[in-house]
């Protein structure tokens, strides 16, 4: 239900931190330390590559990325990775454009070896609608960790089995 014309892409390029910011920031949600780790995420990517352990899914619209996605395996597991980051400009929420950056970030997971996909959130408030958009792409509640970013600020874990090759 995504009415602009989109492309997408997975190879980083230096202007996309200057995007990667101005996404996050537009949320409204995250403090600037945590913008700050967004970005750093993308430099890390440019200067080391795959080695990072990072992996993007960006989303243009009219020569502007719109949307991205950050992914990562995580050490140590045999086929679970983490979903360090997704985010859309506010200018183009709720048009469909977050479901269709999972749907390809699952994709990516799977053709690296992933198994299972790993999101935490905040249990605040404010990221009802976060936590409802995971349970609506098939994600389940896996555990609630009390506390954990700040008194009343509990860590939120959803994770999703992907489906595997027959």
């Amino acid at each position: 239900m995504y009415p602009l014309p989109a492309t997408y892409r997975d190879h980083v390029r230096p202007d996309d931190s200057a995007a990667v910011r101005r996404i996050v920031e537009s949320s409204g949600y995250f403090h600037s330390a945590e913008v700050d780790v967004a970005v750093e995420l993308v430099e890390a990517r440019l200067a080391q590559g795959e080695h990072s352990g990072y992996f993007f899914i960006f989303c243009e619209s009219a020569g502007q990325v719109i949307g991205y996605t950050c992914f990562g395996p995580i050490a140590c597991t045999a086929g679970s990775f983490d979903l360090y980051w997704i985010a859309v400009d506010q200018a183009h929420r709720s048009q469909g454009l977050g479901r269709h950056l999972l749907e390809r970030t699952e994709v990516g997971i799977a053709a690296l070896g992933g198994r299972r996909v790993y999101i935490e959130t905040s249990g605040r408030a404010q990221y009802v609608p976060t936590r409802g958009f995971y349970l609506r792409c098939g994600y389940h509640e896996e555990a609630v960790l009390k506390d954990f970013y700040a008194p009343g600020d509990d860590k939120v874990i959803y994770v999703r089995e992907l489906p595997q090759p027959a």
